[in-house]
């Protein structure tokens, strides 16, 4: 039987010396692969880590180590420059600290005896400076200890299953003016069976990192002359985010949509009166002009609430909505700028319903259903999670509430299963993320659709009730990719840049053997460019095996090989990527063809 090394109650997890010193009795935790238990495991193994590198490295000082989504780690400073060949070492002490079982032993310290405690210790000063209150917990094992709120494992012998995964700087409390620290990440498990299957997955994600393949298939770069986290899109890239963009206006236009484009620029007096200026100023970027202050956007709804208030509005308008591929800009850190996946300027696919209250159901299932259209193309699972109201949030506790129940009724008529994020919400109201899971099992962060009755009632909107009277409509954010550039870096690792066809940058690659083919090559290009396909003739002074073998590496689904037969023959020597096979095709048969791939999909 399991054994048991903690209890959950009320959301809130405790380890067994913790429940019995303040009396808690809740559900139980035993040890396993449950999201509470690993919780538990990893936040010891962090604690292992670095009593390994304080034996290897007596010098060492421990500022946080944390569990987080990918497993755990530990910022630290010590005067070695610990290399990626360190890590074996630090692992092979971490097992051999395990096996001796050490007790994991927790004490409190008042503020004056921690500070005594770890009087020489820099870090650990840096870390009380965040802590509130008098008392101060220190959890110890075997001559380790590190100030700590827990939970943690009874003993080190539950940790058998663990990796050091990666190697990173990090800015101490992830201030850029500070001090630059070490920081080892890590995973761990309960089972063996476990760990091999994540680490074979993080081989996996290796070999489809988008940053790797963006390089090699031409979708995108980044150059430091014009500054970090600044994309640059390359034909093949743009080609692709052209077909989304064209798939998603298609079914918006379908669904009412009304397209429209807000200016990048603001006036500060908008996102004071938005309230992002005194909620979200610290992620946006500010400029004056005429010595008036202007933010540059970091999101598209005060433009689209401009837009909704250019015209008077009548209940019989209602719902009125709008959509922009919007560029918007936000001040990330430069130590957590990731590829495509974390930028500073980005495209998101944004809307903006503006409905009465009655109405919001139904805008949200009809988001649902599109929503679940879209990932269904693509081939992605995903789950919804219900983001209740923050901590740092403005509007009133029964605006919330009005707003929640709403988002809360769609998800529940579509018969979808949901978990809640308590104080996961935007500042201004709460919101659905979708959150998709990609071809090997990796859970991405997506799309998100928000009620707001709070920016309404801010920039004072209102439409004409069929009294006469005037009423506050209801807000409506969504958007279902997030952003161009995160779900192409996402759709890149999904499929490993073998793009489906219909999607594909270069669908088509037309060669001719000779230059004798060239015309009868471009002839058809022409044909196929007319059906909207991306089409590339490859007539490169090469092999004609080198001119193939490069199409392969670049995964172009379809390669038309052109010869003398073939031009008799009006016909072509095909390439499928997808069916693994070749055969020859009629040209007009293979226009046929690809029609009919190019209507398999749509939203």
């Amino acid at each position: 039987m399991a054994e048991v090394i903690g209890v959950k109650k009320e959301g809130v997890i405790y380890d067994l010396q913790s429940a019995q010193d303040l009396g808690i009795q809740g559900d139980p935790i035993t040890f396993g692969e449950e999201p509470e238990a690993l919780e538990i495991l990893r936040h010891s193994c962090a604690h292992l880590l670095a009593q390994a590198i304080k034996q290897l490295y007596p010098d060492a000082q421990f500022f946080v180590g944390p569990v987080v989504d990918e497993g755990f780690y530990y910022d630290f400073k010590t005067q070695a420059k610990i290399s990626e060949e360190d890590l074996a070492v630090i692992e092979a002490k971490m097992k051999e600290i395990a096996k001796n079982k050490h007790a994991i032993i927790k004490s409190n310290l008042t503020r004056k005896q921690a500070l005594e405690r770890f009087k020489d210790d820099t870090l650990k000063h840096a870390v009380m400076s965040k802590i509130e209150g008098d008392c101060l917990s220190v959890y110890a094992q075997g001559g380790f200890e590190d100030l700590c709120r827990g939970p943690h494992l009874p003993h080190t012998g539950f940790l058998e299953h663990f990796k050091l995964t990666k190697l990173a700087g990090a800015y101490l409390g992830g201030d850029e003016k500070a001090e630059m620290l070490q920081r080892i990440y890590g995973i761990a498990f309960a089972k063996k069976e476990s760990l091999k299957a994540y680490l074979t997955q993080l081989e996996e994600a290796k070999k489809r990192d988008h940053r790797k393949l963006g390089q090699e298939l031409g979708l995108f770069c980044f150059n430091e002359d014009l500054g970090a986290g600044l994309p640059i899109w390359l034909p093949n890239g743009m080609r692709l985010r052209k077909r989304l963009e064209d798939l998603l206006s298609q079914a918006l236009l379908k669904y009412g949509y009304e397209p429209v484009r807000g200016p990048e620029i603001l006036k500060s007096s908008l996102w004071q009166t938005s309230g992002h200026y005194d909620n979200y100023k610290e992620n946006m970027y500010f400029t004056t002009i005429d010595e008036i202050e202007y933010g540059i956007k970091p999101m598209n709804c005060v433009g689209h609430i401009k837009v909704y208030q250019h015209a008077l509005r009548s209940y019989r308008d209602l719902p009125l909505r709008f959509y922009e591929y919007g560029v918007v800009h936000r001040h990330e850190k430069s130590g957590v700028l990731h590829g495509l996946l974390r930028v500073r300027e980005f495209t998101q696919d944004d809307a903006h319903i503006f409905c009465r209250f009655d109405q919001i159901r139904a805008e949200v299932q009809a988001i649902l259903e599109f929503t679940k259209k879209v990932m269904g193309a693509f081939g992605f699972a995903y789950e919804m999670e219900l983001s209740t109201k923050p901590e740092k949030h403005i509007g009133s506790a029964q605006v919330w509430e009005q707003a929640t129940d709403a988002l809360r009724q769609a998800l529940e008529k579509q018969g979808i299963n949901f978990k809640i994020d308590a104080g996961g919400g935007a500042f201004y109201g709460p919101k659905i993320d979708i959150k998709i899971t990609d071809a090997i099992g990796r859970k991405w962060q997506c799309g998100t659709v928000q009620v707001d009755m709070n920016l309404p009632a801010r920039f004072a909107l209102s439409y004409t009730n069929e009294q006469s009277l005037e009423e506050q409509p209801v807000m409506i954010h969504r958007a279902i990719l997030g952003s161009f550039e995160r779900f192409i870096a996402i759709l890149t690792e999904h499929y490993g840049g073998n793009f489906p066809f219909f999607i594909a940058p270069v669908q088509i690659a037309l060669v001719p053997v000779s230059q004798d083919q060239l015309e009868y090559a471009l002839a058809l290009k022409d044909q196929l460019v007319d059906l909207g396909l991306f089409v590339q003739v490859v007539h490169r002074n090469e092999t004609l095996s080198k001119r193939i073998r490069t199409l392969e590496k670049q995964k172009v689904p379809l390669i038309g090989v052109i010869g003398a037969q073939e031009v008799q023959d009006r016909s072509l020597a095909i390439r499928d990527r997808a069916l693994g096979k070749q055969y020859s095709m009629k040209m007009e048969a293979l226009i046929n063809m690809v029609k009919g791939k190019m209507q398999e999909v749509s939203f």
